[in-house]
């Protein structure tokens, strides 16, 4: 399932024919199982249209889930750029080989955390995270023994720069962490699925090509659901143009 979620093309495949299994066996109850009466009619359609409602409840608050940690990952983006920015000018307070050598990392840890927000299979995704676990280190190393012989206001801005550098890393990577709950996927999933067979039973007169409606637009909802809301692997992704441009303006012209 986590898998699915994070791969929204195969997951759209999958709820497709999920979502027209269960229409169709919908449409199997109807005809070789019980017959709905008049009176039985109205009570079905009250409770399909109140399923209905639910789906489109769970789906918009998905949705809203969703586009708060796409928003908030972007935002998480800006400050890393800020912060790194910022670092690298205050590096002007420092000594010129250390401030050279720290500038130099911080060049090297803007890279890689443009690559990360680039994306990438678990295995470069590992890999990024371990070369840019070693690069924070060497920032800390590489300013820890000035501060530490001259504990003074300024070189104290500098510790807390860089501290602010390494925080905002921290940050980004709890931000892509947080995922949808597997009990929201699960319940959208399972109201979709009795939606669609609710259409296939109630349908008497509808085509095959009228009840392919309601699954494709059930599956898309979802696609578009773990195309937001997944950090790496959809088509929607936060793009770090703020990275970009602070690396750009630490390599000078």
């Amino acid at each position: 399932m986590d898998w699915l979620i994070d791969h929204p093309l195969p997951l759209f495949g999958a709820m497709l024919l999920l979502f027209l299994g269960c229409t169709r066996a919908g449409a199997l109850a109807r005809i070789h199982g019980h017959k709905l009466t008049p009176a039985e009619r109205g009570e079905f359609d009250l409770v399909r249209s109140a399923m209905f409602t639910l789906f489109g409840l769970i789906v918009g608050f998905a949705i809203s889930m969703a586009v708060s940690r796409y928003d908030l990952r972007k935002s998480l983006e800006e400050s890393e750029a800020n912060a790194i920015g910022a670092e690298y000018v205050r590096l002007d307070f420092m000594p010129a080989g250390v401030a050279s050598k720290a500038r130099a990392l911080l060049v090297v840890f803007a890279d890689q955390r443009i690559a990360y927000y680039g994306g990438g299979n678990a295995e470069e995704l590992a890999r990024n995270a371990a070369d840019t676990a070693r690069t924070m280190t060497a920032l800390w190393s590489a300013i820890a023994p000035e501060i530490s012989v001259h504990p003074t206001p300024v070189t104290a801005l500098v510790a807390s720069g860089m501290n602010d550098v390494l925080n905002a890393y921290g940050y980004t990577l709890a931000a892509f962490r947080n995922r949808l709950p597997i009990e929201v996927w699960l319940l959208l999933i399972g109201v979709a699925a009795s939606c669609n067979f609710l259409i296939g039973f109630g349908a008497e007169k509808l085509s095959s090509w009228t009840l392919g409606i309601l699954p494709l637009t059930a599956s898309l909802a979802i696609l578009l659901i773990a195309d937001v809301e997944g950090p790496h692997n959809g088509f929607v992704r936060v793009d770090s143009t703020n990275l970009i441009d602070a690396a750009s303006s630490m390599r000078g012209p």
